[in-house]
């Protein structure tokens, strides 16, 4: 790179005013600029390279990395799929044995319910039974009137046989 020194003498003047001076050769603009700037411009395509080996290293990263990611997935899919058939059924299972429980538990309950009713039945029964027998010899012992039927007429409504009593 060029020092200070040099930068400041590209701004002095071809010839100095005054007499003629023994002709001058011409400076070049060009390669002055270009032996200035070639260095960094060197760096500069180094950095170029360097980035876009950066960038090509992190697209081949990037893309082994969506594989080995689309792979694992992929795998936990199907094990998830394998499993959920195992998972049905053991859901299954426990509704089964839940359902299996309480219908138990209800049987159980009417069961008890059963024997109480029994119990009741057979503790009322002899009362019921001396109550219908003094009713059937209540009815049996009553005399009855003769019961005689009247064809229905239309504005009359049938009366239906007589009320017995208790």
């Amino acid at each position: 790179m060029a020092g200070f020194r040099d930068f400041l003498l590209r701004f002095r003047p071809v010839g100095s005013p005054g007499r003629a001076a023994p002709g001058g050769v011409p400076a070049d603009r060009a390669a002055e600029l270009a032996a200035e700037l070639a260095p960094p411009l060197s760096y500069l395509e180094e950095f170029e390279a360097e980035a876009r080996g950066i960038r090509e290293e992190a697209a081949r990263t990037a893309a082994e990395r969506r594989r080995k990611a689309k792979r694992q997935a992929d795998t936990i899919v199907e094990r998830a799929r394998a499993r959920a058939d195992e998972v049905r059924a053991e859901a299954a299972a426990r509704v089964r044995r839940a359902a299996e429980a309480e219908a138990a538990e209800l049987l159980a309950t009417a069961e008890r319910d059963a024997v109480v009713m029994r119990s009741r039945a057979r503790a009322r029964m002899p009362g019921l039974l001396d109550r219908v027998a003094r009713l059937v010899i209540e009815d049996v012992e009553t005399p009855r009137a003769p019961v005689t039927r009247r064809a229905p007429t239309p504005d009359v409504p049938d009366e239906g046989p007589p009320e017995r009593g208790p």
